[in-house]
């Protein structure tokens, strides 16, 4: 390395003196020299901003938000029976399989009439035989009449065709309900459903001997409409009650897992229909029951579903959408868009949700712009560009 490296630049100039003027600096030295007194370099341009962020975007509106209860409830067949024969005999033919859906009138067993025939033609018979008898005996109670008026036919004569008369005309009103109880015999030979329901499993195979009134054949439910009972709290009896004052409360039920706005879910509606008349003091509740309307039989006896009843309004709601809103340790909060087009954090308090919006109770205001979309890019400082309404509604 040159000595002239090594030394300060005062000596430099030293000999640039001592030369009187003339050129004497070494070239490297000249060099570093020019380096030194050269003017500077033009400033670096400054960094360029950030492209804003696009985002989708929904504006906070005030809206009408219906009042609901919430209810974990069960349904309850409206009618059950136990299908009994009333005659006696063989079972002869099972119409209808186990489990099938079934209209009222419909035949479902076919018990063997044989002996109830049997039974109507004797009645029949019977009741024939007597009539001729009344004939007869009608016929003599009027010549007896004559004969006693002209003196022919003693009065206990006449008395006695007369009692024989009614005793056999009582026996005619005997044989016609004979007649008529073999007829009910063959009626009830044929079993048919009540109303509209579905069986059961059944209880007698074809063949089985029935006895009347206490061979059970199967179990017919009603399932359209059907009963889902729950127990509203004390303090809600109130409001149910005021919501009935003013007309019909109407009632939503959904299956467990199937609440909300969830793909796939299928409410079926119907109303209230019966408060009990007193309060079950150890559990501060009450029975009711709503009537579900239920066409397709969806609906079975004994299933735990979820029960809403509407109960009124409350008007001027805010309203948000649910995928808008984020949690910190600090709460609940949202980002908007800022009034230099930045992203503002707005801590909220939430309310009631309805479908997929939810109720700000605190911390928006009517027509703020939510960010509903990329929130994972973005915090709050953060220059966006809110996205056109139509590209919204898709992102959603």
């Amino acid at each position: 390395m040159s000595f002239l490296t090594k030394r300060p630049i005062t000596s430099l100039f030293t000999l640039a003196v001592v030369a009187g003027g003339a050129s004497l600096i070494h070239p490297a030295v000249q060099g570093y020299v020019g380096d030194l007194f050269a003017p500077p370099a033009a400033a670096t341009p400054a960094a360029q901003a950030p492209q804003a962020m696009p985002v989708p975007v929904e504006k906070v509106a005030k809206r009408t938000l219906p009042v609901y209860l919430d209810y974990p409830a069960r349904t309850e067949a409206i009618q059950s029976v136990s299908l009994q024969a009333k005659v006696t005999g063989y079972l002869r033919e099972r119409v209808v399989a186990d489990g099938a859906d079934v209209k009222a009138g419909d035949v479902l067993y076919v018990i063997d009439d044989r002996d109830a025939q049997t039974a109507l033609d004797q009645a029949r018979a019977q009741l024939q035989r007597d009539t001729a008898q009344v004939d007869y005996l009608r016929s003599s109670l009027q010549r007896g009449e004559e004969l006693s008026q002209k003196g022919f036919l003693a009065k206990d004569g006449f008395d006695q065709r007369t009692s024989s008369l009614r005793q056999a005309e009582a026996g005619i009103a005997i044989d016609k309900a004979a007649v008529a109880a073999a007829e009910l015999d063959i009626e009830r030979s044929t079993i048919r459903a009540p109303f509209a329901g579905r069986l059961s499993r059944g209880a007698a195979s074809v063949g089985t001997l029935v006895t009347s009134g206490q061979t059970v054949l199967n179990t017919l439910v009603q399932l359209d409409p059907i009963y889902v009972t729950f127990n509203p709290a004390e303090k809600e009896l109130s409001a149910i009650k005021a919501a009935l004052e003013k007309g019909e409360v109407t009632a939503e039920i959904t299956l467990p897992g199937q609440e909300g706005s969830q793909e796939g879910s299928k409410a079926y509606a119907g109303k209230l229909t019966f408060i009990d008349n007193r309060l079950d003091a150890s559990t501060g509740t009450v029975a009711a029951r709503a009537t579900i309307a239920n066409g397709k039989f969806d609906l079975l006896p004994g299933q735990y579903v979820h029960l809403r009843l509407s109960v009124g309004e409350q008007p001027d709601v805010l309203m948000a959408p649910q995928v808008a809103l984020g949690s910190s340790q600090l709460g609940k909060y949202v980002y908007v868009i800022g009034k230099e087009g930045t992203v503002e954090q707005r801590m909220v308090e939430t309310g009631r949700t309805d479908g997929p919006d939810i109720a700000i109770l605190s911390g928006l205001n009517e027509n703020d712009l939510v960010i509903s979309g990329n929130l994972q890019k973005i915090w709050p400082g953060v220059p966006v560009q809110p996205l056109p309404e139509k590209e919204n509604l898709a992102s959603r």
